[in-house]
């Protein structure tokens, strides 16, 4: 139901993962995943080593924070995140590029994992692990579900519908053995025995890749799935995998289902088996006029302006540049903010293309209602958030919305639903919030 088909733009596929360069300084955000801020664990002048832990969960949906590379902590202070707020950050000088002795860098790889299910998941907790594939929600967390729920499916994310981001299609093209040893350990942290990794068939090679590997694994399906955003939407990820189908307001494991993205697995696989936190990440430097397109392994904390430095610059026709991918990610207002665990790119898109047309009254056409993959009707709902109508929206589910823009690109009239639509949820979820407190 639902859904479109933006043009793709996968610039930068196939173009193997090259390593960021080390930056003189680096921001570590203390609370760059959904959920409470960690707890800064040093100060300033402390020398500190790659891996090591610099903020400890603050609370249960939280997640730690370690240092991506070894050198003095300079300060402990506010700098602004790609959402444009400040958030308490570790600055540390880089001096060098000292590991802690407890992380495996071998290229070994290690099939066998001897951990119990609690073990993996206090071993992922310990890591600092979060969903990497946009929410960056705890990964702890998400794999503790309430008594009495129990997941009897893995689903695994590797559809990466948004269009010019290509991290992840590179990463199971270069670490499908790593991802899918990954899979196996989620399946015994959750107790199951079957999973599925889904993939857009835009992406043929990585499926040809991972279903060759994963005929040497038992219990693991590669599913080629048809191509259309928001394809990897969690919700509807589980029915085209799995043909079932999550009820408003329920979360996945209401429906047996456990859904990771593959770059969260093979950090899962990277913590469990390599005992290696998770202090950087594969991300995407691309644009229309971009030089040098590229996926860059970047240190958590890395000013995105060093990246993009590297990867050729800012393109001189540039009119936006938006972190993440042009559907659901945002508008930054500059590049001297920091790589962070949900950092997945960083794409320029030219002036003649990011000016918004004129908005125009909205003609009926219901294209924002066949295009919205959750069911809403996002004109009614724009037309509550403009006259504050909250109880309304909440009585038609706007916290089902899933922020996925297909409604905008839908609409003939240039209505900025989404705005509006986002501007609502964000306001009814805090009065949910407050609710739930006073009881």
């Amino acid at each position: 139901m639902g859904g479109i088909h933006p043009k793709e733009y996968k610039l930068s596929a196939g173009l193997k993962i090259k390593n960021a360069d080390m930056p003189t300084q680096v921001v570590i955000p203390l609370g760059h995943y959904l959920g409470a801020p960690s707890d800064a664990i040093v100060a300033k002048g402390d020398l500190v080593k790659v891996g090591q832990l610099i903020g400890r969960a603050s609370g249960y949906v939280s997640a730690n924070v370690h240092s991506s590379v070894s050198g003095v902590v300079n300060r402990i202070d506010g700098a602004y995140d790609a959402s444009g707020y400040k958030v308490p950050s570790v600055f540390i000088d880089v001096e060098g590029d000292n590991w802690l002795e407890t992380i495996d860098r071998s290229t070994l790889i290690k099939r066998e994992c001897a951990l119990s299910p609690t073990e993996i998941v206090k071993k992922i907790s310990e890591s600092g692990i979060v969903g990497l594939g946009g929410a960056t929600f705890p990964t702890h967390v998400k794999l503790s579900p309430p008594p009495g729920k129990k997941a009897e499916v893995l689903i695994v994310n590797g559809v990466e519908c948004e269009p010019y981001l290509t991290c992840d299609h590179q990463l199971m093209l270069e670490k499908a053995e790593e991802i899918l040893v990954g899979v196996t350990i989620l399946m015994k942290a959750i107790g199951v025995s079957r999973a599925v990794v889904g993939i857009e068939n835009n992406k043929k090679d990585a499926i040809e890749v991972m279903k060759k590997m994963a005929g040497t694994f038992d219990g693991i399906t590669i599913m080629s799935l048809k191509v259309q955003y928001p394809q990897g939407g969690e919700k509807q990820l589980i029915d085209a995998t799995i043909g079932r189908q999550v009820p408003s307001g329920t979360l996945p494991i209401e429906v047996g289902a456990m859904v990771q993205n593959v770059a969260t697995t093979f950090a899962i696989y990277e913590a469990v088996q390599k005992n290696k936190p998770l202090f950087e990440r594969i991300i995407t430097i691309t644009g229309k006029s971009m030089t040098h397109h590229g996926n860059y392994r970047a240190r958590i904390g890395t000013p995105l302006s060093d990246v993009v430095a590297q990867a050729g610059g800012v393109p001189e026709d540039t009119g936006k540049i938006v972190a993440g991918g042009p559907m659901m990610g945002r508008a930054l207002s500059s590049l001297e903010v920091a790589v962070a665990k949900g950092t997945s790119g960083v794409l320029f898109i030219p002036s003649l293309e990011s000016s918004r047309k004129r908005m125009q009254n909205c003609m009926r056409c219901a294209k924002c209602v066949s295009a919205c993959p959750m069911g809403l009707e996002p004109y009614l709902l724009m037309n509550q958030s403009e006259r504050s109508m909250w109880p309304e929206m909440e009585t038609d589910r706007i916290m089902d919305c899933i922020e996925c823009g297909c409604c905008s690109f839908a609409c003939p009239s240039n209505r900025p639903l989404l705005d509006h639509v986002r501007l609502g949820k964000t306001t009814v979820g805090k009065i949910i919030r407050n609710r739930h407190a006073k009881k």
